[in-house]
């Protein structure tokens, strides 16, 4: 049975079935009984499908994350669906590879869920009005801003660190205990990305130093994974290498670098000091701690989904910049001493 059948036998048109279906008050109490004395005559079961196309508006929010598998995302990823919860919204989310394109499939669950809002947890930074007009429903960028691009501020909304400034500073703890020689391990420094906003605080760092940059102290790595890390550290340690300490720009790829020095027979941090920004869970329990500036994931979170439903309900977008702490833990060696 369909609705069409339903509005044949209660006499009625099917957009009143579909309002009864969708509790709508816009019905008459006399076509909602008949209606109802059919559906329960003939055991009508709606298909949910065919409801959602019906509706205008859901209480569903789409996340997009954007880098399969990515540790860092978990405690966010747990913040924005408990806060979600609390307010009465239902989240969606899609994972997509880091080489995708996270508007793209944001506009498609869009269309296809009846989304009143997306959150996008990583991505590019250097999006342009023309790209973004596949949306129509208001977003929020969760641990990346639109630093590169050329979207109007009051378009959109973000919740991130200050990661070219967090970086200047994890090369500033390393300086401060005595490393002139400082390398930097990266994804691709020119991406309009993270890695780029990381890459300039790093030589930055290094300006304000008066330490000359070495090019061959930059090792570029193809993502931000353990495996990556490691993979490029090993290729770097092929050549000579005379840093006493590395900036890594995520904490899974120090993790990578790390086991990667040890395999030189390098130790951490009497032959290596290490440095990092993230504050993941497994970090904490490696051997030696790894030092890092730890990024407030259940406050990104959290924050991310207060600016989208602020905005669902009439409000304006905002920008927000959170702290780091740092965590100092055994991976940096003081020089000083």
């Amino acid at each position: 049975m369909t609705i069409k059948d339903i509005a044949k036998l209660s006499g009625v048109g099917v957009s009143t079935v579909s309002r009864v279906l969708n509790d709508r008050p816009d019905v008459s109490e006399e076509s909602r009984r008949r209606v109802l004395e059919v559906i329960a005559e003939h055991n009508y079961l709606p298909n949910n499908s065919a409801r959602s196309l019906v509706r205008t508006k859901s209480d569903t929010v789409g996340l997009v994350v954007r880098g399969v598998q990515n540790p860092f995302y978990t405690d966010i990823i747990r913040a924005i669906e408990h806060k979600l919860d609390l307010a009465g919204y239902t989240m969606v989310m899609r994972q997509i590879a880091s080489g995708d394109d996270e508007v793209k499939c944001g506009a498609v669950m869009e269309r296809e869920k009846r989304l009143q809002g997306l959150i996008f947890l990583g991505g590019r930074s250097d999006y342009s009005p023309a790209e973004l007009a596949l949306l129509n429903v208001p977003f929020v960028c969760c641990t990346y801003t639109n630093a590169y691009g050329t979207l109007d501020p009051s378009k959109y909304s973000s919740v991130s660190i200050a990661d070219e400034q967090e970086a200047y500073r994890a090369v500033m703890e390393l300086a401060k205990k005595g490393h002139r020689r400082i390398a930097a391990l990266t994804a691709d420094p020119d991406d309009s990305s993270i890695s780029q906003l990381r890459y300039s605080g790093y030589a930055r760092a290094l300006r304000e130093l008066g330490i000359p940059p070495e090019e061959e102290d930059v090792i570029c790595a193809d993502d931000f994974t353990v495996e990556s890390g490691c993979r490029a550290m090993r290729e770097r340690l092929k050549r000579p290498a005379d840093f006493t300490a590395v900036f890594a720009i995520a904490d899974d790829m120090a993790i990578g670098a790390m086991r990667a020095l040890r395999e030189s027979g390098r130790s951490i941090p009497e032959d290596c000091s290490i440095i990092a920004i993230d504050g993941i869970n497994v970090s904490e329990y490696i051997h030696p701690m790894l030092t890092t500036l730890c990024q407030p994931m259940t406050a990104m979170g959290t924050k991310s989904v207060e600016l989208l439903l602020g905005v669902i309900r009439g409000g304006a977008h905002d920008h927000l910049t959170l702290p780091t702490t740092l965590r100092a833990g055994e991976s940096v060696r003081d020089l000083t001493k």
